[in-house]
């Protein structure tokens, strides 16, 4: 039975680490740009949400409600103004604009929020638990984040796949001379994407607030799962990216339960196993 609990840990650890990497698996597969900033932007929804409930009065939940529209709007102007200026055949110069664009984010929140630890409170649900049997029990709130990284999933899967502009998110990304050929304005569409990829950062990391502390120099952790968890899955791959998370959470669960010192080693050394087999992960993104 304690296997039994070890793995459903795991399963649900998976559901935070794919949802903190959905927002970069789809930036790489529309433009195949690089966002060395994911993890700070991550840290950064925390700290507005955090704001927001502290200014506003407004639950942790209820923040979504400024938070995300803000972080359309931001990563709709950051590739406009910034990141399309970068894209081209040689992946480093958007790199290295988002690597000075995650310094600018830690230091920014380090000026306005000091080094201090935050966390957000959702209240009893943080605590709650439902009973599997009288030796097992699953947590709501790691349920509620495994539910919410699978419905962004599929709402991406909707979009790409039942509209207009996810229509366009592909032809781009397969092609974007030919694209723009066809008259789609593939600057438009990259800023699109942007923005629904800072939507996604934004539920993610709001949810990481509410889960475990946050501060100004977090994010690169962050990144790090994340990163592993689109490389497992495969680049551009969405449920790929899920089955990533998946995997490394598993990872760490059994490595913390033969050695609670040994957990986030295990799931490095899975990854690194991986890379090893399959470079691409499991389910590469298939070029046109």
């Amino acid at each position: 039975m304690d296997w039994i609990a070890t793995l459903l840990q795991g399963l649900l650890l998976g559901g935070v680490y794919a949802l903190f990497a959905i927002g970069l698996s789809l930036v790489f597969g529309v433009m195949r740009l690089v966002n060395i900033a994911h993890g700070d932007m991550i840290v950064l929804a925390g700290f507005v949400s955090f704001a927001v409930v502290e200014v506003l009065g407004l639950g942790p939940i209820l923040s979504l409600a400024i938070v995300l529209p803000l972080f359309f709007a931001f990563g709709y102007v950051l590739q406009l103004a910034v990141l399309n200026r970068t894209l081209g055949d040689d992946l480093l110069p958007p790199m290295i604009v988002t690597f000075g664009l995650a310094i600018v984010i830690q230091n920014g929140l380090l000026q306005s929020f000091a080094a201090d630890s935050r966390k957000l409170s959702l209240g009893e649900v943080e605590t709650a638990s439902i009973a599997l049997g009288t030796d097992i029990a699953v947590g709501v709130y790691p349920l509620i984040i495994f539910a919410t990284a699978i419905v962004t999933i599929l709402a991406l899967q909707a979009l790409f796949y039942g509209t207009k502009i996810g229509r366009e998110f592909r032809a781009t990304s397969d092609d974007p001379e030919a694209a723009r050929l066809m008259g789609i304005n593939t600057k438009r569409v990259f800023a699109v994407a942007t923005g629904v990829a800072l939507v996604v950062i934004g539920i993610a990391g709001v949810l990481m607030a509410i889960r475990t502390t946050f501060d100004p120099l977090s994010g690169p952790v962050r990144l790090l799962f994340a990163f592993e968890a689109v490389i497992i899955g495969g680049l551009g791959n969405i449920w790929g990216t899920l089955l990533g998370g998946v995997t490394l959470g598993l990872a760490q669960a059994i490595g913390g339960a033969i050695d609670p010192q040994f957990q986030v080693m295990a799931g490095h050394l899975v990854f690194l196993a991986i890379l090893i087999v399959r470079p691409r992960g499991f389910f590469p993104k298939v070029a046109h």
